[in-house]
């Protein structure tokens, strides 16, 4: 691998340096794009140690049996190939904004120009512990995909014993979709969905919202607006002072920024994740995007920015509405685009359609 040196050596005979760190779904599209429209005077360096990420939307899927581990997930492999991408196969243990220089885990320094950030969510078990005591101990984090997706067919085991008492930590979207999903797969367990907000899918329209409401409601799915303080065998402890009981808890709350990024020089929200503007860049350094949970917005791909950006363009395009939609279980699912909301079954099979035609274009194996 080069170092840095080399990197700006590089750089400085016109040739500009392209940094993908992470493997979130914007960076999947956007490894598909320059496959197809590849950048001249360009080197696309991607940095990520996952080779087989999974898309999050189809893990209420999965939950239910309607999908394999394997349909769930992509190749980065074949991605990077076509699209002429180096790829290196690490972490980053730092980042400096101001200089351009990303620190990997093996003490390397990478440099780039232009730098995207779409890392996968994630949930630090020693945060979180901190957090929630006891959580390290008894609580099913849904967060990383991949280690969740193979502990849950334990829970589904357990639960075609006898009824289990199942606690979804977390009423943001994904959240829902998966206290959903125990209930489709699991109908004769008690499921409860924990969080602090008001109402559940509050990121969404007040209709879709509504929508969510009415549907945990319709499937007997307990709504509890408090918060878990602590977790213990048997039950949640709660911020009211009172003990839900719970065999199953499942921690589906938002995930927390990475250590790297308190000291990058970005622009920080007051959550810790990168403040980001209308087009997904940063509001401290312009040629640093974000996009996905590790930004401020949790937008959509950055795709046709960065490359414009790189390319040149004196202007980029602000991002087009984004169409929400949230999987509530039984081929049913609510959605919302601007002020609209809708839902249906045919809503869910939009949403399917999406994740499937995802997938075949960037398939798990290749």
């Amino acid at each position: 691998m080069h170092n840095a040196a080399a990197q700006k050596q590089t750089a400085s005979h016109g040739t500009r340096q392209i940094v993908l760190l992470g493997v979130g779904s914007a960076h999947l599209q956007l490894l598909a794009q320059l496959a197809a429209q590849p950048l001249a005077g360009t080197v696309v360096t991607l940095v990520a140690p996952q080779s087989h990420p999974m898309v999050a939307s189809m893990v209420p899927s999965l939950m239910v049996g309607r999908y394999t581990r394997d349909q769930c997930t992509i190749a980065v492999q074949p991605l990077v190939k076509r699209g002429g991408v180096r790829w290196i196969k690490q972490g980053v243990i730092a980042l400096d904004a101001t200089n351009n220089t990303i620190q990997l885990d093996d003490g390397s320094n990478l440099h780039f120009d232009w730098l995207s950030v779409n890392t996968a969510p994630t949930q630090d078990r020693m945060q979180f512990e901190q957090a929630i005591p006891g959580a390290k101990e008894h609580a099913l984090f849904v967060r990383p995909l991949e280690s969740f997706s193979a502990l849950w067919p334990r829970v589904t085991e357990m639960g075609n014993t006898r009824p289990l008492r199942i606690t979804v930590i977390g009423a943001g979207n994904g959240g829902i979709e998966i206290a959903f999903a125990v209930r489709e797969r699991l109908p004769m367990a008690a499921v409860t969905l924990l969080g602090t907000q008001s109402p559940a899918a509050a990121s969404g329209a007040p209709g879709l919202q509504q929508r969510v409401m009415t549907l945990l409601k319709k499937h007997n799915i307990t709504i509890l607006q408090d918060k878990a303080v602590a977790i213990k065998s048997g039950f949640v402890q709660l911020g009211c002072g009172a003990d839900l009981a719970c065999d199953i808890p499942l921690l589906a709350v938002g995930t927390l920024p990475p250590p790297w990024l308190a000291n990058s020089g970005l622009a920080l929200n007051e959550q810790g994740f990168i403040d980001v503007d209308t087009y997904q860049r940063s509001r401290s350094h312009s040629h640093v995007f974000a996009s996905g949970d590790i930004s401020s917005s949790k937008g959509a791909a950055p795709a046709r920015n960065l490359a414009a950006a790189a390319g040149g363009a004196q202007k980029v395009l602000a991002p087009a509405a984004a169409l929400h939609l949230i999987a509530c279980g039984s081929r049913y699912a609510v959605g919302s685009w601007k002020k609209y909301s809708f839902e249906g079954r045919w809503v869910w099979w939009l949403k399917d359609q999406i994740d499937r035609r995802f997938v075949a274009a960037n398939p798990s194996r290749g």
